[in-house]
Formats: structure tokens, C-alpha cells, sequence
């Protein structure tokens, strides 16, 4: 038995948005338990090792690390602006659309209600996608505050803490836009926006599956910072004129 036109949004549009939230949360198992597995843990590994190296440099190579967050702070930015400025094309949309356009074109129901519901769900992601963009550019601004304090003996943790949360918040804010993708296909029918939903889920299995195995990272000692710190003490014990004003007994 076919469905009618106005009770096909009840079946298809609850199907994919369980498709695409079904699929998120086996994601995120898969990141919890088997991070190997998946492109944001095999991320998260390498970013580890490189704020560990980033931090065995010497204070005046700190400007490559700073320059590499600087570009995420930029993208992060970048795509805030574009998602709050989506939101409002969005609500301009909203209030300007043709209700003949709706009843002509569209296969599903074109109540007032469901337009409503529809522009309405497009703004929530698009600003979920804003809230996580900016989220990621404080995360990283953060990260930069640590890794430009000189001569301090703060954690490296602290610092990959900082740099993984502001890279996670990016991929929220990703996968937001990707639900916002297919919600606007809602806007033109029930049937694109499952059609898309089930070819997301398949495009994104292919991109977040990792089978590159996680290298183990060994970093060697510093030796340019070695040879500051062994200069100076050289020079003390050769000069003459240099006499210790205390007595070892």
C-alpha cells in the first residue's frame, strides 16, 4: 500500500534522521573503544605527538607551532561566520517562500506546519554548527596561550588536552553542516531527504574508516637546545675571572 502524499514525511524524514543518528553513535563507539579504527582517533594520535614535539623546541621555533594553530583559528572563524550566516539566508528564506512553488514541485506534505518544522530544524543545526565552530577557535586560541608561555613547566597534557578538543569541536561542527545538508533537501521532499541521508551514511563509513596502523612516535633529544644550555656553563667554567663565591667543604 503506497503512502499519500501528506503521511510520506511521517515514515521517510524519521527513517533518515535515525539512519544518520544511528550511524553518529556507532561512530562515536567505535572512537571510544577502537580509536585505531577511525579517521578522528588515528587524528587525535598524531596530534598528540606533534604538540609533544612542539614543545621540546626551543622558545624561539614556537612560531611554527603558532602559526599552524593560528590557521586552524582562521578556518574555525571562517566556517562561524559561513554557518551563522546560512542561518540567515535561512530565515529570509523562510519568510519569503512561495506557496505555489511548494504544492507544484514538492512530493510530501506542504502544510504551513511542516514548512515551519522544516526551516526551523535547518536553523538548529546551522547554529549547532556556529556554536561548535566557535567552541574550536577558543579551544585553539587556548592551546596558543599555553604553547607561547616561555620557561614554564606546563603539562604537556594540558596542551594536547586543549588541541584534541578544539579538533573534535571541528568535527561537530562538520558533521552539523552534513545534517543541515540533508535537512534542506527536506525543503524539496521527503524522498531527496532520505535518498541523501542513506548515501551520507555510505560516504561518510568510507571516510571516517582508518586502516592505517598508529605509529609510535619516538622524538630524540634537542641537541640545538642542548647546545644553548651547555654554551653559557662552558663559558662560566673556563673564565678566569670567574670565582664561586661559596665553599664546598
Amino acid at each position: 500500500m503506497l503512502l499519500d502524499r501528506g503521511s510520506i514525511d511521517l515514515v521517510l524524514v524519521p527513517s533518515g534522521l535515525a539512519i544518520l543518528f544511528g550511524y553518529h553513535l556507532f561512530l562515536l563507539y567505535r572512537i571510544l573503544r577502537f580509536p585505531h579504527t577511525t579517521v578522528i582517533g588515528y587524528e587525535n594520535h598524531n596530534k598528540r605527538a606533534w604538540v609533544e614535539r612542539m614543545l621540546q623546541m626551543t622558545p624561539e621555533d614556537t612560531g611554527l607551532a603558532l602559526q599552524v594553530i593560528s590557521s586552524n583559528i582562521s578556518a574555525s572563524s571562517n566556517l562561524a561566520s559561513l554557518s551563522i550566516a546560512l542561518s540567515s539566508i535561512i530565515g529570509t528564506w523562510a519568510g519569503s517562500t512561495s506557496k505555489v512553488f511548494m504544492t507544484e514541485v514538492i512530493y510530501g506534505d506542504t502544510s504551513q506546519a511542516t514548512s515551519s518544522v522544516k526551516y526551523i530544524a535547518l536553523l538548529i543545526c546551522f547554529l549547532a554548527a556556529f556554536t561548535c565552530f566557535i567552541h574550536s577557535a577558543r579551544y585553539f586560541v587556548h592551546a596558543s596561550f599555553l604553547m607561547s608561555t616561555l620557561d614554564s613547566d606546563i603539562p604537556v597534557s594540558f596542551v594536547q588536552t586543549a588541541v584534541i578538543r578544539g579538533g573534535n569541536f571541528w568535527s561537530m561542527g562538520l558533521r552539523a553542516m552534513y545534517f543541515a545538508t540533508t535537512l534542506l533537501l527536506w525543503i524539496f521532499g521527503p524522498i531527496p531527504m532520505f535518498l541523501c541521508s542513506v548515501f551520507m551514511v555510505v560516504i561518510l563509513h568510507f571516510l571516517d574508516t582508518s586502516s592505517t596502523p598508529l605509529h609510535q612516535y619516538q622524538f630524540s633529544s634537542n641537541k640545538r637546545w642542548v647546545k644553548r644550555v651547555d654554551r653559557p656553563l662552558r663559558n662560566i667554567q673556563c673564565n678566569p675571572l670567574y670565582s664561586p663565591s661559596w665553599n664546598i667543604s
